[in-house]
C-alpha cells in the first residue's frame, strides 16, 4: 500500500501509522494508537523489574586469630544477610607473617560453614585472592542433599 494511502486510512480511523520493521524490504507499518503502545511497553517493563530478584553480595571480614565472642557476633551478621536473601562473601585477611599459616584461615571458614550448613549453600569454595582467603555462601532455597553434602565435604576436607 502506498504511503499516502496508508496515512489517509490512519487519519480516517483516528490512529497512528507506526513503522514496525524499518529495515525490512519494503518497510512494515501498522495502524495503531501509538500512545497506547508506549503505555503497554512501559507497563510491561515495570512488571519485569518487579519480578527480578536483586541479590547483593555482602562481605564479612575475619582475621585468622579472631576471638570466640567476635566470631559469634560476625556469625549472627552473616545469618542476617542470608535471611535477607543476599550472597555472603566470607574473607579472612592475612597481614604480615600470618599469610604463612593459611590453614588457620581455612579452619575458620570450615567452622563458619559447619555452623551455617542448614541455612546456606556453598557457591565458591575457599580460595586465596592475594593476601586474603575467601569463599562465597548463598541462601539455601530448598534443602537438598547435594548442597548439604558440599558444605559437609568442605568441613571434612583436610588443609
Amino acid at each position: 500500500m502506498p504511503l499516502a494511502e496508508a496515512l489517509q486510512k490512519a487519519r480516517q480511523d483516528g490512529v497512528d501509522l507506526v513503522e514496525v520493521a524499518p529495515n525490512a524490504d519494503p518497510p512494515v507499518c501498522r495502524l495503531l494508537d501509538y500512545g497506547k503502545l508506549r503505555y503497554l511497553y512501559s507497563k510491561k517493563e515495570r512488571e519485569s523489574k518487579k519480578a527480578q530478584k536483586n541479590t547483593e553480595l555482602r562481605e564479612v571480614r575475619f582475621r585468622p586469630n579472631i576471638g570466640d565472642h567476635d566470631l559469634d557476633a560476625k556469625l549472627r551478621k552473616v545469618k542476617e544477610f542470608i535471611d535477607d536473601g543476599s550472597k555472603v562473601k566470607l574473607t579472612v585477611r592475612f597481614r604480615g607473617r600470618e599469610a604463612v599459616h593459611q590453614q588457620l584461615g581455612l579452619s575458620l571458614l570450615k567452622k563458619v560453614a559447619d555452623d551455617l550448613k542448614e541455612e546456606v549453600r556453598l557457591e565458591k569454595p575457599p580460595a586465596m585472592e592475594g593476601r586474603a582467603l575467601s569463599m562465597i555462601l548463598i541462601p539455601n532455597p530448598a534443602k537438598t542433599e547435594k548442597s548439604d553434602k558440599k558444605v559437609e565435604d568442605l568441613a571434612n576436607a583436610e588443609a
